[in-house]
């Protein structure tokens, strides 16, 4: 079996994100990559919670363990190919762990 390049974790329970929309989010990010053929290098994973409820949906891409706020699904076409594919995060959705964006 082959390591994926990236590894996208989305809370989808705790007490906010799951209203917040995250299972839309999931769906979306899911969609793609599936419809660019990268299921193979980038995994997508549904997360218990990350302990910051009310700055969800939150998503965590790693390997370079980069934190993201507020996700919508109309933000992650921009994810994926910004960040997922061409390596760069997408600034206005990062997360600085103290509840605020970056």
């Amino acid at each position: 079996m082959e390591v994926f390049k990236k590894h996208v974790f989305v809370c989808v329970t705790g007490s906010t994100c799951p209203s917040q929309g995250s299972e839309a989010v999931l769906k979306t990010l899911r969609q793609e990559i599936a419809a660019r053929g990268l299921k193979k290098e980038i995994r997508i994973n549904k997360a218990g919670c990350f302990d910051q409820c009310g700055n969800g949906p939150m998503i965590v891409v790693y390997p370079e363990g980069v934190w993201y706020a507020h996700v919508q699904p109309s933000d992650c076409l921009e994810l994926v190919e910004s960040h997922l594919i061409g390596g760069k995060p997408v600034e206005r959705l990062l997360y600085d762990g103290r509840g605020k964006i970056i």
